[in-house]
């Protein structure tokens, strides 16, 4: 196939145009510098600029961009920022899909979201038929996945990715964890109660080659492992596999203090299940927190 990805260079996207690569499918990246190379093509979503001959080219369209949510502390700028950046990106790519001759259209659109759209679910489980909660990421990803609107009213079958936590060494929730950890001044946030809905990355990586290639998946999926834990059972196994003590609690005052408008959702309690993976008859590779901590920490290969 012929996929256009934008976000292939951040954390997922990364790995997901490597992967799709591998298959034999040819990745072409959408990036706003100049294009340094035969597989790249610049845009702006700032200002929707966007050649619609580029999207008429592809097969598929994989949108994976957006500012991270950890990367710094929330204001009010970078609140923006988020928001910009995820909205405007996916704005400009169905708007521009949706402008074409139907038979230049793309098959699909497969759009980033997260599990931020629910909210704080407390201890009260919920798959994709669970309506938006309340809170700044929930805002966000409501406007985000409105945003993938004109390319489904176009005809255009499109896949909302509501991406939990993907375990990796190199980033996300784990890579940030580590070095406490390994230093024995870790222990869980808070009271500990929150759910984490984690996925190994590998599995975030099928259920994204499968939401590119399944013809019946459509609608918002819940990419995350089978079996959400707390965060107090994620900070027992994660220091149990590095043989460290994890007993020094982060209080919820000094996450504030710390990561400002972001602590409120880092103590969010998201007990999220995969509903349309396992509808879909998906098979997990690590479907528990264990086989896929174990996966993340030895290096395992993505493929």
């Amino acid at each position: 196939m012929r996929i256009l990805m934008a976000g292939a260079s951040g954390f997922l996207g990364t790995r997901l145009a490597d992967r799709l690569s591998a298959a034999g499918h040819h990745v072409t990246r959408l990036v706003r510098r100049p294009p340094q190379g035969a597989d790249e093509r610049q845009w702006n979503p700032s200002t929707a600029e966007l050649d619609p001959a580029v999207v008429a080219e592809a097969d598929a369209v994989v949108n994976l961009a957006g500012a991270g949510v950890g990367d710094r502390r929330w204001n009010d700028e970078y609140r923006r920022v988020i928001r910009s950046s995820r909205v405007d990106t996916t704005t400009t790519l169905a708007i521009t899909i949706a402008g074409l001759l139907a038979a230049d259209r793309p098959k699909v659109l497969v759009n980033s979201s997260a599990v931020g759209w629910y909210g704080n679910t407390g201890d009260r489980a919920v798959d994709e038929e669970a309506g938006p909660g309340t809170g700044f990421l929930a805002d966000v990803c409501r406007g985000w996945e409105a945003a993938t609107r004109p390319a489904e009213d176009a005809g255009v079958r499109v896949v909302r990715l509501r991406t939990g936590l993907p375990l990796h060494r190199e980033g996300g929730l784990l890579k940030p964890q580590l070095l406490p950890f390994r230093l024995g001044i870790a222990g869980r946030l808070g009271s500990g109660r929150q759910w984490l809905p984690w996925i190994a990355m590998v599995d975030w990586l099928d259920a994204a080659a499968l939401a590119i290639d399944r013809a019946d998946l459509t609608g918002p999926v819940n990419a995350v492992g089978p079996a959400p834990v707390t965060n107090a059972e994620f900070t027992r196994e994660l220091a149990r596999q590095l043989h460290r003590p994890a007993i020094i609690p982060i209080p919820a005052l000094a996450l504030k203090v710390a990561l400002g408008g972001f602590a409120q959702e880092a103590l969010t309690s998201a007990r999220v299940l995969p509903g349309a993976l396992t509808r879909a008859g998906f098979t997990y590779r690590h479907p528990d927190l264990a086989s896929a901590l174990h996966a993340a920490l030895t290096a395992e290969p993505d493929r």
